[in-house]
């Protein structure tokens, strides 16, 4: 009697359903984390870990290294504000910094509670639009949501990061706008072109990994238009040019 072999049945995408559970299979299997995300998209409990962690880095930055040093960094770094504060008397500088110094808080604790719910909801359109367009993919609105606010768990990683760092680094020594130093910018010195600073912190680590867990979660969220190479390679032609831009505005304006 000649029997037939069966054929195994298909692996199904697995019910990875809990938002937590998920936030850590972007880490450590993002393919098929991304899978089960374009099957049963969810995307706010990602959005509210980066908002909470974004409180605690900013309450951090504000206690340990100080609102006054975080603004006179900042002045130091632009050149503009800098043409601006030497054209005011003492007194006047004295009191735009202050005055800078009272707003910072308000208006970091502000930005990190608006910042990634505006984020996630622009990108995700943005994205949705270019893979429809560009690709002929079918990627609904929710989908997107839901792939770009996982896509983005590698920058809360670097947040977490940089919170540790606030705590065990010398604050006198930690520059704000790169505390990590994830990318070739932070060896540079003080007085290097600003553009340069642009440039090379550009090709920091947590972003590309970044561009990588984005490409694994669109090239899920319609699998039969879009591979991993394609997503992969749209989203490095868009950063180039994002790069390109940030560059030629930072060279315009310093």
């Amino acid at each position: 009697m000649v029997t037939t072999a069966t054929p195994a049945p298909e692996s199904p995408v697995p019910d990875s359903s809990n938002s937590f559970s998920r936030i850590f299979g972007v880490l450590f299997s993002p393919k098929a984390t991304f899978a089960s995300i374009a099957a049963r998209p969810t995307w706010i409990v990602p959005v509210l870990v980066a908002v909470v962690i974004g409180l605690c880095f900013t309450t951090a930055a504000g206690k340990r290294v100080g609102w006054r040093s975080v603004i006179e960094k900042q002045i130091a770094s632009s050149a503009t504000a800098q043409k601006q504060m030497d054209q005011l008397p003492a007194d006047q500088r004295e009191q735009a910094i202050e005055t800078r110094v009272k707003i910072a808080p308000y208006f970091g604790y502000c930005l990190n509670v608006i910042a990634p719910f505006i984020g996630v909801l622009l990108f995700a359109a943005v994205f949705m639009g270019i893979f429809n367009a560009v690709l002929g993919a079918r990627i609904s609105f929710k989908s997107s949501l839901g792939v770009m606010s996982y896509a983005w768990v590698p920058q809360i990683v670097a947040l977490l990061f940089a919170l540790v760092i606030l705590f065990i680094k010398d604050p006198s020594t930690i520059d704000i706008q790169n505390v990590v130093a994830s990318n070739p910018g932070a060896v540079l010195s003080d007085d290097s072109p600003k553009w340069l600073v642009a440039l090379l912190g550009s090709f920091d680590l947590f972003s590309f990994w970044t561009l990588i867990t984005l490409s694994f979660g669109y090239s899920a969220a319609d699998s039969k238009k879009i591979s991993f190479g394609k997503a992969l390679g749209t989203f490095i032609v868009i950063w180039l040019i994002y790069v390109a831009a940030k560059v030629g505005l930072t060279a315009a304006f310093s």
